[in-house]
């Protein structure tokens, strides 16, 4: 039975207090005058005039309001292009033109970009995510061309001709681009013969690596195409650690080299076992570079235990 309130009147003095069940309880505070020490305790009322006056030492807590705006982004657009292996060698005034007429274009996973066929309007550079280029093959499978990885661009053969894209376009990842028209870039290359030359260069690459992928293809063993391929994803068998990470599928792995998924994975997991990828969700890890790149240089056929 938990006692009454009047049975825990402070006497006078402070001390030790009886309660009616025979319990005592001990405290500080200071007596009751006097008059009232005989007289039991009133109900304690409060009211608003006896209430102090906080006001002066509570701080009020202002929450934001749901409408306010937080101070807007001061953003570099030309940034991108000051960072961008092709565009940075450019003089600031053409990248100020560039950025002129150049659009940031956002693009989720597995969205297809450009499709073989269609209108080739305009140039793209990637700033981050990487896209497959690619061919569909009669029999509904496809055939990678190329993986366009952060500071390289795509789409410039149809953007220098005029005519329709020679392939497929997808992202990878999800990616973010730089697009320029055609309508506004042809003018200005015609008044940039130094920009012509760069592209002229690029071009000539391009021709380089397909030149280099039939050569793989009839004189490479499979073997030797995939470390090779692995080694070229990853940025050679000198790449930081950090770098030997690749965000790709199997599927899209045997579609560069130009075999089956089955066998593709074959070797991956033969491979595994030595110790030199690891098979990850969605992506393959390289842990021996230099047994890869021995591999790819002697074009041999390698191990399938």
């Amino acid at each position: 039975m938990k006692p009454h309130i009047s049975d825990i009147r402070p006497q006078p003095g402070g001390g030790r207090k009886a309660l009616s069940n025979g319990a005592a309880i001990s405290h500080d505070c200071l007596p009751w005058p006097a008059e009232a020490a005989d007289a039991p305790p009133a109900a304690v009322t409060h009211s608003a005039q006896d209430a102090p006056d906080l006001r002066s030492e509570v701080t009020p807590v202002v929450l934001p309001s749901r409408d306010a705006k937080s101070p807007p982004r001061v953003l570099d657009k030309l940034a991108p292009l000051r960072n961008h292996p092709l565009f940075r060698e450019f003089p600031p005034a053409v990248i100020e033109h560039f950025g002129t007429y150049m659009t940031r274009r956002s693009v989720r996973r597995g969205a297809t970009i450009f499709a073989k066929g269609d209108p080739g309007t305009g140039l793209m550079a990637v700033l981050w995510g990487s896209v497959k280029i690619s061919v569909p093959t009669p029999d509904g499978r496809e055939a990678v061309l190329n993986i366009i990885n952060p500071g390289e661009i795509f789409g410039e053969i149809a953007l220098l001709d005029g005519r329709s894209r020679t392939a497929d376009a997808v992202a990878m990842d999800d990616c973010e681009l730089m697009v320029i028209d055609r309508r506004d870039f042809i003018p200005f290359l015609r008044e940039q013969p130094d920009i012509a030359l760069k592209f002229i260069e690029i071009l000539c690459a391009r021709i380089r690596h397909t030149s280099e992928q039939v050569e793989d293809v009839m004189y490479l063993s499979f073997p030797g195409r995939l470390a090779k391929t692995l080694l070229q994803l990853t940025g050679g068998p000198e790449a930081p650690s950090a770098h030997r990470n690749i965000r790709i599928t199997q599927r899209e792995l045997s579609s560069i080299i130009g075999m089956s998924r089955e066998s593709t994975n074959k070797q991956l997991r033969a491979w595994e076992n030595r110790k030199w990828v690891r098979l990850q969700r969605g992506g393959i890890a390289v842990l021996n570079p230099a047994a890869l790149a021995k591999l790819a240089a002697e074009g041999i056929g390698g191990v399938l235990s």
